[in-house]
């Protein structure tokens, strides 16, 4: 019987430039067995997408309990590794962050995403310490990916951007991260500095116009998510949808769905 033990050190084991791992981020069990069925070797899940399909902005709007749920319901649907975004910890302070880990690795989970936003980048350190030590108590490798956001708000002088993610890295590697993810970049140029200066997996959020996962891969990066890219191609075919049989009576926007027999399929058993 495969254990949470061994669905992490799994996990864990995908993060290689080799060939990096690839996730196309879901948001319900659906979507994730869709994943799971693609061939991927595990499933993320998207902050922002969970948060849409409960009704909740994203942005540590969601309340923990929700959020775990979701997680628990997940994991529960696939065989591969689940690893969650948890946005900034849910919780309030540390403490709050060490409980939410908890219920993460309970609810099934491997591997999570904790950001810092516009925290101050000591206050992440600290989250990131106190996920680290809720997973040691568990008796779970757990993967924690830190994010830094300073390239994707744009924080700081632009000239002093590389160096501030790079400090915030170390001090997340420090508190015990695994591996850091530092979206909003992918030009090859400081891709190749953040590889150079990171000493663990990089994981970079991609989509159109970003170089191909194996461009991404012989730089050195480790782990590329599209993040809430998939929820939102989902969501415009929603309102193309809609708008175009308001407008003009007509249903082109739905060429190219999955059929109902298939989806339904993935849900029985």
């Amino acid at each position: 019987m495969t254990t949470t033990v061994d669905l992490a050190r799994r996990f864990a084991a995908l993060h290689t430039p080799a060939a990096p791992l690839a996730l196309a981020n879901a948001w319900d069990v659906l979507s994730a067995r869709l994943v799971e069925a693609a061939g991927a070797p595990a499933v993320a899940t998207t902050s922002a997408g969970v948060a849409w399909s409960l009704g909740t902005p994203d942005g540590d709007a969601l309340s923990r309990d929700r959020a775990l749920d979701l997680i628990a319901r997940v994991a529960a649907a696939v065989s591969v590794p689940v690893t969650a975004d948890i946005e900034g910890g849910f919780g309030a302070d540390p403490a709050g962050v060490g409980e939410t880990v908890t219920g993460v690795i309970e609810a099934g989970a491997v591997g999570i995403n904790i950001e810092d936003g516009t925290r101050a980048p000591a206050d992440h350190a600290e989250r990131v310490a106190a996920a680290r030590a809720a997973a040691d108590t568990a008796g779970v490798p757990l993967f924690i990916n830190a994010r830094i956001d300073t390239f994707l708000f744009g924080l700081g002088e632009e000239d002093e951007r590389l160096d501030e993610t790079l400090a915030r890295a170390a001090a997340c590697l420090r508190a015990g991260a695994s591996g850091i993810f530092v979206p909003g970049v992918n030009d090859v140029a400081t891709v190749t500095e953040l590889v150079k200066g990171i000493d663990a997996p990089l994981n970079l959020l991609v989509g159109p116009g970003a170089p191909a996962v194996a461009e991404l891969g012989a730089l050195g990066v480790a782990r590329v998510s599209l993040g809430s890219g998939v929820a939102s191609a989902a969501y415009d075919v929603a309102r193309r949808a809609a708008e175009e049989l308001l407008a003009g009576g007509t249903y082109t926007a739905l060429d190219g769905g999955l059929p109902y027999g298939e989806l339904n399929a993935l849900l029985k058993g």
